[in-house]
């Protein structure tokens, strides 16, 4: 008998008590969803099915989405050099002692070690976007700079990984060409869609955006690239006339949470194996340790170069020391072709996984920027990110 509607029960009955205990303890949903994907997956061994998979993967893409859609163009071009700076740090650091500590002190061998390093280099659009809507951050000039600064990281890691693995190929450049077609072509044509069919109940202009991100997802998927990083790019593209459209903004944003990202995260959080974390404990807190130090160490200095004041550094190292997508993306490559070990999978998969919920709730619990509120809030984008 199919069970696909209790497999579904199931799923969002999770999501539901996520929702309560989040609301209840005054945590991020996001946090709560993957602990949550932790207890269950090792109590109850919550089925992971192909449809699950693919609502799991659609909410990333279209939280990674808004993440560049809610960019408003004039925050990020003031923002643009502390952004770049503070995102490319936060790559290389953790990216370079990662991979020496991988394979000189844990002995693992050189492609592992890549692995290992690419995987603690990355951050989390994602869940950083689902922070800031939650903390009302997204609408800040401040917030607005995490987010692009989180871009940055991620796109060092994508190209880490096809410089050191994957290649390039024509494919690729299909890729390519098709986002700068979308960018220049469809963009136009959208915001003539929007202009014409905006408010109407079937919501037109929402269908649209969603045919275009599994569009250049599946190219990405083709040329061997990740369906996440054009969902950005076109996010950003279509922020400016998004400043018009702010409804409809916010209904793709009630759409997702509600129907997409909690498998996301709940699935996340179903990867992580306590029975994993009891034998390989110590390999993980020496990796974790890494790759929170080495953010530190790259990123922390950078907020008091761009004078961030009080505690807005510590809250912006802690964020981009978070990493989901990106990270579980390159383990699952490095499993794949055979360049890690399933020990050496798993250990990676809990530290990227557990490294999106430890600083995340210290920087939302202690370094959370109150200030912001006060100095940044948004007017008309004319808010320095760092005042």
């Amino acid at each position: 008998m199919d069970n696909t509607f209790l497999i579904a029960t199931i799923w969002i009955l999770l999501a539901f008590i996520a929702s309560l205990i989040s609301i209840r303890l005054g945590i991020s949903l996001a946090l709560i969803e993957i602990l949550v994907g932790v207890v269950a997956g090792n109590i109850i061994h919550l089925q992971i099915t192909d449809w699950v998979n693919f609502l799991a993967s659609l909410g990333s893409v279209i939280l990674t989405f808004l993440a560049g859609a809610e960019i408003d163009p004039a925050s990020l071009k003031k923002n643009l050099k502390q952004s770049v700076v503070i995102g490319l740090l936060s790559f290389l650091l953790p990216f370079a002692l990662g991979m020496l500590v991988a394979f000189y002190f844990l002995g693992w061998d050189v492609n592992a070690a890549k692995i290992a390093g690419i995987a603690l280099s990355t951050t989390s659009v994602a869940v950083v976007y689902a922070v800031m809507v939650e903390s009302k951050l997204s609408s800040t000039s401040f917030g607005q700079s995490i987010l692009a600064a989180c871009f940055v990281t991620d796109l060092g890691t994508v190209l880490a990984l096809g410089f050191l693995f994957t290649g390039f190929s024509y494919k690729l450049l299909i890729f390519v060409g098709a986002v700068i077609v979308v960018c220049f072509a469809g963009i136009p044509l959208a915001k003539w869609i929007f202009a014409r069919y905006s408010g109407k109940v079937s919501e037109p202009e929402i269908k649209f955006v969603l045919l275009i991100l599994l569009f250049l997802g599946f190219l990405a998927e083709y040329s061997g690239s990740e369906a996440v990083l054009p969902a950005y790019i076109i996010g950003l593209a279509m922020a400016g006339f998004f400043l018009q459209y702010k409804e409809t903004l916010y209904k793709m944003r009630a759409i997702a949470f509600v129907a997409f990202t909690p498998f996301y995260f709940i699935k996340a959080g179903s990867l992580v194996s306590v029975k994993a974390i009891a034998t390989t404990l110590s390999l993980i807190l020496i990796l974790l340790l890494v790759k929170v130090a080495a953010k530190f160490i790259g990123v922390l200095p950078a907020t008091r170069f761009f004078q961030y004041k009080g505690k807005d550094g510590i809250y912006t190292t802690l964020l981009m020391s978070t990493g989901l997508t990106f990270g579980t993306i390159s383990a699952l490559y490095g499993l794949t072709n055979k360049y890690i070990s399933n020990s050496q999978y798993s250990v990676i998969v809990t530290v990227v996984i557990l490294s999106a919920v430890i600083p995340t709730l210290i920087a939302q619990k202690f370094f959370f920027p109150k200030n912001v509120f006060q100095e940044q809030v948004l007017q008309g984008g004319s808010n320095d990110g760092n005042e």
